[in-house]
């Protein structure tokens, strides 16, 4: 196995389009269990630990620019307010240590559908920015699971940041694990409110080939709020919503059965995350100075 240590990006990018099966490692927290086990055994190693622009942030006025590399530890200490979904999210992984290590990037490279990042990432909305010695291009986050561990980009591409949508409203997130840490998601949830356009979106890890979001539970609450006029009153969202929402959100799982949990118990347990933290969001948007007249 050959290690490859870049000085810069434009040195990365040139790496990369010379060995197009190179495996970029920066955190490690995926790649090397992978080596350590006989699971994986590349020709190439690109080491990306010397790209400083990696492991940079930008906020913006609509979108905040998250370099690959960005520990989960500092999108925890320094984010929380533009991207709450993700922070809740970067909780859950593994420890302390690894939460100091690992990124954002190295979710969306392996693309492995029990990634911690990826709901988060589908309910607020977001692009990557992948890059070449060709050029750049942004792949919308709906686009970018293309299967199992597969992803959209091109073998000369490399990840070089995420934009995504500061939140415009309440966000949550929710993971169903053996234990409370060190442990892979036996499910995930993550949903987002968008005030601004009166949309909810969702995402789920872990119960699907790939991660997905709950387009037709999102569909049917993005009606019944507006028929409701749910967004105006701040009223609380009745039970028959909140059910028929959970029920659907369940229905778009596509869970197997593996030493984690059982499919049954993944779409179930889907199906009360969705309810629970549509509960929590819209509560927080209620407490945001919204009108309560007529709440039951």
């Amino acid at each position: 196995m050959d290690f490859l240590r870049p000085a810069s990006w434009e040195e990365a990018l040139a790496a990369k389009a010379a060995h197009p099966t190179a495996v970029p490692i920066a955190g490690g927290t995926d790649v090397m269990v992978e080596i350590n086990f006989d699971h994986r055994r590349p020709q190439y190693l690109l080491d990306l630990n010397r790209i400083g622009l990696l492991t940079e942030w930008s906020v913006g006025e609509d979108t905040v620019q998250l370099g690959a590399s960005v520990p989960y530890a500092k999108i925890m200490e320094h984010l929380r307010p533009e991207l709450p979904g993700l922070a809740l999210a970067s909780h859950t992984v593994a420890s302390p240590q690894i939460r100091n290590r690992g990124g954002v990037g190295g979710n969306l490279g392996t693309a492995s559908p029990a990634g911690d990042a990826h709901p988060a990432l589908l309910a607020a909305g977001c692009q990557v920015e992948a890059e070449s010695v060709r050029g750049s291009r942004l792949i919308p986050i709906d686009d970018f699971y293309t299967g199992v561990k597969r992803n959209a980009l091109a073998p000369d591409e490399l990840i070089k940041s995420v934009r995504i949508n500061k939140a415009d409203g309440p966000q949550q997130y929710s993971k169903v694990g053996t234990r409370n840490a060190m442990v892979i998601a036996v499910c995930a949830f993550g949903i987002a409110l968008h005030p601004g356009t009166r949309t909810v979106r969702t995402g789920i890890g872990s119960a699907a080939p790939t991660p997905v979001r709950a387009k037709a539970a999102e569909d049917f609450l993005n009606a019944a709020l507006d028929e409701g006029g749910f967004w105006e009153s701040g009223k609380i969202i009745t039970p028959s919503i909140t059910k028929q929402f959970a029920q659907l959100v369940s229905g778009a799982a596509n869970p197997i059965d593996d030493v984690r949990g059982t499919a049954s118990y993944r779409r179930h347990a889907v199906g009360i995350m969705a309810r629970r933290t549509l509960g929590w969001t819209w509560e927080s948007y209620r407490g945001q100075g919204r009108s309560t007249e007529g709440v039951a």
